[in-house]
């Protein structure tokens, strides 16, 4: 991978790699320094299963731990589809088949954000405690 970071504080520091191939865009530099900043994928948070279904057997063998769902704090903000931490519905796919699909509308498309959700910026917020 040419874009990627640690996810929260590091005990050495935190390093961000964004390579100039491929990583200078808002939404991929956006969504690295949130891993860093201590935030998961959107897909995998605790409450995913009531917003998403996880198509199992259209995943790439070997990227399973990708959509392994994590003990999150939600910080109060709602499920995202407009998150910058969202995944695409064919992440990861083997087949060409969805990996992620709405449970409210199965046909809906995302993870294509170009930019931090008003949800995304409120968790910062949140977690940070800056005064907005």
């Amino acid at each position: 991978h040419r874009c990627w970071s640690y996810l929260g504080r590091q005990s050495q520091g935190q390093q961000v790699s964004l390579r100039r191939d491929g990583c200078l865009f808002t939404d991929t530099v956006q969504h690295e320094v949130l891993h860093a900043l201590g935030f998961h994928h959107e897909q995998v948070r605790s409450d995913r299963d009531d917003h998403v279904s996880i198509l199992q057997e259209n995943i790439r063998p070997g990227t399973e731990q990708n959509f392994a769902k994590q003990p999150t704090n939600n910080l109060g903000t709602p499920y995202d589809f407009e998150s910058v931490m969202h995944y695409s519905k064919y992440a990861f796919s083997r087949n060409g088949e969805p990996t992620i699909v709405s449970k409210a509308d199965p046909d809906m498309e995302f993870g294509s954000a170009t930019t931090m959700s008003q949800n995304d910026i409120a968790r910062v917020n949140a977690l940070y405690q800056c005064d907005v």
